[in-house]
């Protein structure tokens, strides 16, 4: 597992993943972490197609942002709705949890053996950066999928999950 900063520079940098993971809540307005830098560097992109409805964020939904014209290094780019944020029930660990598992069921899926992801619910604060990696970790050490991955985040959330991994080991 890699750290990388969750600036517009830093996603430049990330040459080596196959692509890139977004997951939003259908509530949330503007987009807003990661998510939100890639609509700006894409012009409003991703804005473009919540207000056309193209893009809604319920829960399970996957849209694949095709390559052809977007100004980011990945190859490819899929974005997760994790339903509203706050209905029927507020996003806590077992949504959380359920969102972590579906998201590295698709990556496995569409072949994307290395990626960069914000974890579900970081970008809006609704989970802790710790509690975020420990229980990505606990999702990844039952599910069975192969991958490389890199986590954006900020730097104080990158120092309380580097905490995390190393009281892991």
């Amino acid at each position: 597992m890699h750290f990388a900063g969750a600036e517009l520079s830093r996603l430049d940098a990330l040459t080596d993943v196959d692509g890139l993971l977004l997951s939003f809540f259908a509530d949330e307005r503007p987009l807003r972490g990661v998510a939100g830098l890639c609509d700006w560097r894409l012009s409003g992109r991703l804005s473009r197609l919540l207000k056309r409805r193209k893009l809604g964020g319920g829960r399970d939904e996957v849209t694949l942002l095709p390559p052809a014209g977007h100004r980011l290094p990945f190859g490819r780019i899929l974005l997760f709705g994790l339903g509203a944020s706050d209905k029927p029930v507020p996003f806590g660990e077992p949504e959380y949890r359920q969102a972590v598992q579906h998201i590295r069921q698709v990556a496995a899926r569409a072949g994307i053996k290395r990626y960069a992801v914000q974890p579900p619910g970081r970008a809006t604060g609704l989970i802790a950066a710790r509690r975020a990696l420990e229980l990505w970790l606990d999702v990844a050490g039952f599910d069975g999928v192969d991958a490389e991955v890199t986590i954006l985040e900020s730097p104080s959330g990158q120092k309380e999950m580097a905490e995390a991994l190393r009281q892991r080991r």
